[in-house]
C-alpha cells in the first residue's frame, strides 16, 4: 500500500532568466580601467569616477554643466538650431533618421549645449559637448553654436569655457562639417583680440576636427586624467608610419609630457581649478 503526499503550497517560482536580467540591469558597471565591478549609485555619487582606480567615465553634457555651474542653473542659448540633411546622406540608414533618433533619446537638438551662468559667482559662457549624440561629431550646427558662443563671450566680455567630447567632424555633412574648423578658429582669433579668456577642457575622447580646431586653441588647455586626445586614431597612424606607437600614446599624460597641454585636472577639482585660473586671467 502506497501513500501519496500532495503539496498544499505552490512551489517557489523562479522568475524567467529575462525577468531576472531586467531587474538587475544597470545596477552594476564594470570599470574600463581596473575591471572592477562598481555599484552604479557609488559611481554616480563620485561624479562618474571609479572609486578604486580613479578612471574617469564619460559624463553627459547636462551632467557636466551641473558639475561646473553654481546652484541656480543656467540660461541656454541657440537651443532652436538643428541640423538638416544637405547631402541627402544615407549609409546603413538615412542621416535624418539618425538625427531624429538622437534628438528623441537625448532631448537635445544637436551634439552641444551652449549656456550662460555663474561659476563660483563669476558669469561665464560655456559649451558642453554630448558624445552620445552621433559621437559628439561637429557638423554645421555645432560649428555655428561654438562660433556664436565665442561672439557672445566677446560681446559681453565674459570668459568662455568649452568642454570637448567628440569623435571629430561629422562625415554625414561632408565638406560642410570641415568648413567649421576654419569658422570657429577665426572666431577664436577674434575672441583673443578682445582679451576675453578662453579655457578649453578636453575629455575622453577629443579627436579629429574638434582637436584640430577650437579644442587646442584655448588660453588654457586642460584635460581630465586618461583622456584620449588626438587627430587620427592610433591604428591609422601605425598603419601609415609602419611603426609601433609608444605606450599611452594620445592619452592626456603623454600629451602633457610633450607640451600639448597645460594641465591635467581631476574631475572633483575641475570647478575650483577653472575658477582660480579665471581669477588669475582677470586679476
Amino acid at each position: 500500500m502506497s501513500t501519496w503526499f500532495q503539496r498544499e503550497r505552490k512551489a517557489i517560482e523562479t522568475p524567467p532568466e529575462e525577468e531576472r536580467r531586467v531587474r538587475t540591469e544597470g545596477l552594476w558597471v564594470k570599470c574600463d580601467g581596473c575591471r572592477a565591478t562598481i555599484w552604479k549609485k557609488d559611481l554616480e555619487q563620485n561624479n562618474q569616477v571609479c572609486p578604486k582606480c580613479e578612471h574617469h567615465f564619460r559624463l553627459s553634457a547636462p551632467k557636466r554643466l551641473e558639475l561646473l555651474f553654481d546652484e541656480g542653473g543656467w540660461v541656454e542659448h541657440d537651443s532652436e538650431l538643428a541640423s538638416s540633411d544637405p547631402l541627402g546622406f544615407v549609409d546603413t540608414r538615412p542621416y535624418t533618421q539618425r538625427l531624429r533618433d538622437a534628438q528623441e533619446k537625448l532631448g537635445m537638438s544637436d551634439a552641444i549645449l551652449t549656456v550662460e551662468g555663474r561659476l563660483n559667482g563669476r558669469s561665464i559662457v560655456c559649451c558642453s559637448m554630448e558624445f552620445a549624440f552621433i559621437g559628439g561629431s561637429m557638423g554645421a550646427v555645432v560649428g555655428e553654436k561654438v562660433t556664436r558662443a565665442m561672439e557672445l563671450a566677446a560681446e559681453k566680455k565674459i570668459p568662455l569655457v568649452i568642454v570637448s567630447c567628440s569623435g571629430g567632424a561629422r562625415m554625414m555633412e561632408g565638406v560642410i562639417s570641415l568648413m567649421q574648423l576654419a569658422k570657429v578658429s577665426a572666431a577664436a582669433a577674434r575672441l583673443d583680440e578682445c582679451g576675453v579668456p578662453f579655457i578649453s577642457v578636453l575629455t575622453d575622447p577629443t579627436t579629429g576636427g574638434v582637436t584640430a580646431s577650437y579644442a587646442l586653441l584655448g588660453d588654457l588647455n586642460i584635460a581630465e586624467p586618461g583622456a584620449l586626445i588626438g587627430f587620427a586614431g592610433p591604428r591609422v597612424i601605425e598603419q601609415t608610419i609602419r611603426q609601433k606607437l609608444p605606450k599611452g600614446f594620445q592619452r592626456a599624460e603623454f600629451l602633457i609630457e610633450h607640451g600639448f597641454l597645460d594641465a591635467i585636472v581631476h574631475r572633483r577639482e575641475l570647478k575650483s581649478y577653472i575658477a582660480n585660473a579665471l581669477d588669475f586671467f582677470l586679476s
